[in-house]
């Protein structure tokens, strides 16, 4: 399993990444002259937010792990580095679905690369903090891929929701459902 954009030059990321927005900007350009025509053109603002959403993980996603911000474990398992005694886990954002995921797979395969790619940067990360790591480090994450059965099965358990989780949920919906919809290889919407 191996990450293509990462695969890539400095040079040939910028340009993808640049291409991205390019193409991104034209689209949001378009919707708001129709929108404009119609009557519509603070719905635009709703597009844009969208759009923003959907492309966000593109830029963010390389910048942070540059930084040292984010930490792949896997190309599908990476973590925020860790605050306070708190360990944030995350599955792989749309960005590194898009540059992963072989698009020649079927829903059950690709949610079983997701899977493994799932333990292989759990066990990468008990192996780098295994006999480092007080006990009173915690552990958490957010995961709208694998089920709950599933995720008992790998020893994760679901907690409550909350307030600000909801809200970032609902900001990132439709690029929760890209991703989700890349996993299933159709289209999908999370619960």
């Amino acid at each position: 399993m191996e990450h293509k954009f990462y695969l890539k030059t400095e040079k040939e990321q910028k340009q993808a990444q640049i291409k991205l927005a390019g193409v991104a900007i034209f689209f949001n350009l378009i919707l708001l002259v129709l929108l404009f025509l119609i009557g519509l053109p603070l719905l635009s603002v709703l597009f844009f937010s969208i759009t923003l959403s959907v492309i966000a993980p593109f830029f963010d996603t390389p910048s942070l792990a540059k930084q040292g911000q984010l930490i792949y474990y896997s190309p599908l398992f990476l973590t925020e580095k860790e605050k306070n005694g708190v360990l944030t886990i995350h599955g792989g954002t749309l960005f590194d679905y898009y540059y992963v995921i072989d698009r020649t797979l079927n829903g059950t395969q690709r949610t079983n690369l997701i899977i493994k790619g799932y333990l292989d940067g759990l066990l990468n990360l008990i192996e780098q903090y295994e006999g480092t790591v007080p006990n009173a480090i915690k552990i958490k994450g957010t995961s709208y891929i694998i089920n709950e059965r599933t995720a008992g099965k790998i020893g994760l358990k679901k907690v409550k929701t909350s307030l600000l989780q909801s809200f970032i949920l609902g900001f990132n919906y439709f690029n929760l459902t890209s991703s989700y919809s890349l996993a299933k290889a159709k289209l999908s919407f999370p619960d």
